[in-house]
């Protein structure tokens, strides 16, 4: 009982320093410093420093900031506007024609940036003013955006898998081609969803553009080709074990600044933009990392975590059951913090029970990616419709309402990864049995 009550004093102290705009990293140390300083004998002082140090240490996290800074190179190139010119033109025949490059450019920039609201925000910026031209429906407009652009967590090179992946000491190789088959298989529910809508509405869309002989949609497509196939190589050669994710996203950020350099667009003030946001924003997720590295083991001191996991235990809820509870709690939790926030507070107490249950870590990994995503389009603070608000103007509550067929969409592909886990499991067995 008195460690519900201490686990219940601890979880009110975080909230109140993260409600009152103190740093995530700093929280969660304050939060891990009272726990150990009041309720263990541990010498807090060592522990922190070999934690912290321990955390920033770990080879894993070089991939980091490397394939961040290979976004902002290509994010700083001429990518966002060729995605439209590319892909439009191979749109056209398909039920909902130019919607569609919504879908697909966010699967593209979503490979490059592992930013949900780099993605929302740069495919916006381009395909909002061309579909709104072109007389689309503003829903679908607004809905494939806020929907496509949660991608950015999921298909790899996934930024926030990265840090699941050093936070639980699963294999981020595995993690991001775990994640190959469920990005596809929510592509393929988002273009479904717009082909079905678009054939039962047709008088809602603009007429077709003029059909383009296949030279011209080649050319068109040109730039497109080269940085699919880095994103082809960068994760293929980790699934075929010929490279590490810190050497693929070596190579990636080689081949980023030759792409950029051959588009005339890497100048020296875009090469030390890239390089300082890169720089900014993997020291934030490090910090954050390493706050919540020692929150684990100050965790671990006081034994919440092992009573949690006994208490599940005993309350014998079936695998099914503690998923639906946790699918709840991540979405409200979704609601007030960023997705890597979400991750580093909540896996040092819910691993164990999450093990407990029989569930296996890899996918319990790619499970919360997918509910952080629907986080990430649920108000009242859902990033990416702040990001989409911010481009159109519109109330925040009309693009949450536009979005909503696609949380659906998400909590199909959750219900299919949960009765199909194979779908998360297959393409990682298989590369640990090649």
């Amino acid at each position: 009982m008195e460690q519900i009550y201490l686990t219940l004093l601890l979880l009110t102290v975080l909230f109140f320093l993260l409600g009152t705009g103190v740093w995530v990293a700093f929280s969660l140390m304050i939060v891990g410093m009272a726990g150990m300083a009041l309720f263990t004998q541990a010498p807090l002082g060592q522990v922190l420093a070999t934690t912290v140090w321990g955390a920033s240490n770990s080879w894993a996290l070089a991939a980091l900031p490397l394939f961040i800074w290979m976004g902002e190179i290509l994010f700083s190139s001429r990518l966002s506007q060729d995605m439209f010119t590319g892909l439009s033109p191979w749109m056209n025949r398909l039920p909902g024609r130019l919607l569609h490059v919504n879908i697909f450019g966010c699967g593209i920039f979503a490979a490059v940036s592992g930013s949900s609201a780099a993605t929302a925000a740069t495919i916006g910026k381009l395909s909002i003013p061309e579909l709104s031209a072109r007389k689309y429906p503003e829903s679908l407009i607004l809905g494939t955006l806020a929907g496509s652009a949660t991608l950015g967590l999921l298909i790899p090179p996934s930024i926030i898998l990265i840090v699941y992946g050093v936070a639980t000491e699963q294999s981020i190789a595995r993690l991001f081609v775990a994640g190959v088959l469920p990005g596809i298989l929510l592509v393929t529910l988002f273009v479904g969803y717009v082909i079905v809508w678009s054939m039962l509405n047709a008088d809602k869309l603009p007429p077709a553009d003029p059909s383009l002989p296949l030279r011209e949609k080649l050319r068109r497509s040109r730039r497109l080709i080269p940085v699919m196939l880095l994103i082809a190589g960068v994760i293929g050669s980790i699934y075929a074990g010929i490279a590490s994710p810190t050497d693929a996203a070596a190579v990636g950020v080689v081949l980023a600044l030759i792409l950029s350099w051959s588009s005339s667009s890497l100048t020296r003030q875009t090469f030390m933009d890239g390089l300082m946001g890169a720089t900014k924003t993997s020291a934030m997720i490090a910090f954050i990392l390493a706050g919540a590295a020692f929150l684990t083991v100050s965790m671990g001191f006081t034994g919440i975590p092992r009573m949690l996991a006994g208490w599940i235990g005993a309350l014998h809820l079936s695998p099914y059951s503690l998923l639906a509870a946790l699918t709840v709690f991540f979405v409200i939790l979704g609601c007030f913090l960023d997705g890597i926030s979400v991750v580093v507070l909540t896996t040092s107490v819910i691993l164990p029970m999450v093990e407990q249950a029989g569930i296996d870590p890899l996918w319990f990994g790619i499970y919360v990616v997918i509910v952080v995503e629907m986080s990430q389009i649920t108000p009242p603070v859902g990033f990416n419709l702040f990001v989409i608000q911010s481009l159109t103007g519109r109330n925040i509550l009309q693009v949450a309402r536009a979005a909503l067929p696609f949380f659906a969409l998400l909590l199909l592909a959750l219900a299919l990864i949960t009765v199909f886990p194979q779908i998360v499991t297959y393409l990682p067995n298989l590369m640990g049995a090649s």
